[in-house]
């Protein structure tokens, strides 16, 4: 017989460490077993957007940029942090994908919401396919963005998630939802 899964109970929480980039909360927490932890840690971090741009013709838009905590360049889908006052992810994710790549869409299909680290932290991303993407500006990057656009052939994005070549994690998830929402 299995043992009920139980919320743990908050008795208080502080931010610890409150910075424009990085927020940190500390909790005091009392378990179902009725142990009391006083230091438990959490990143309290703003929810993301990921999209999952194709084109007319089949191309995926990926990204190609360097990260600085894992001290690596990745090829990953579009996306970013869904800003303060923002409160229609459909739209950030609009936004981010203009941004960062200069393309649009008349077509954002919410596919999934999901938690990325529940463990440690507060956020949740958001998954959106976006058909008949088309190129209608330039990026508008921040300065301490170096972005380049990668155009990869639908038929090319599972081979590319399976040797790793597209190796972090909410692309990789959400480009295998992708991949099966469009029949590929």
């Amino acid at each position: 017989m299995s043992n009920q899964i139980e919320r743990w109970k908050t008795l208080s929480s502080e931010l610890v460490f409150d910075h424009q980039w990085y927020k940190l909360r500390r909790d005091h927490v009392e378990l179902p077993n009725g142990r009391v932890l006083d230091d438990y840690f959490v990143s309290v971090r703003p929810d993301v957007v990921l999209t999952f741009p194709i084109t007319e013709d089949n191309q995926v838009i990926f990204v190609r940029q360097y990260k600085h905590a894992a001290g690596d360049i990745f090829i990953e889908l579009p996306g970013g942090v869904i800003d303060e006052g923002e409160t229609n992810p459909t739209e950030a994710a609009k936004r981010e994908l203009l941004e960062e790549t200069g393309y649009t869409t008349d077509t954002l299909e919410p596919l999934l919401e999901v938690i990325d680290n529940p463990t440690k932290d507060t956020n949740r991303i958001y998954f959106f396919l976006a058909r008949n993407v088309r190129k209608v500006s330039e990026q508008d990057l921040d300065e301490s963005e170096a972005i380049e656009i990668v155009t990869v052939p639908l038929e090319e994005v599972e081979g590319m998630v399976l040797s790793g070549r597209i190796n972090v994690s909410g692309s990789v998830a959400l480009c295998l939802l992708a991949l099966r929402k469009l029949g590929s």
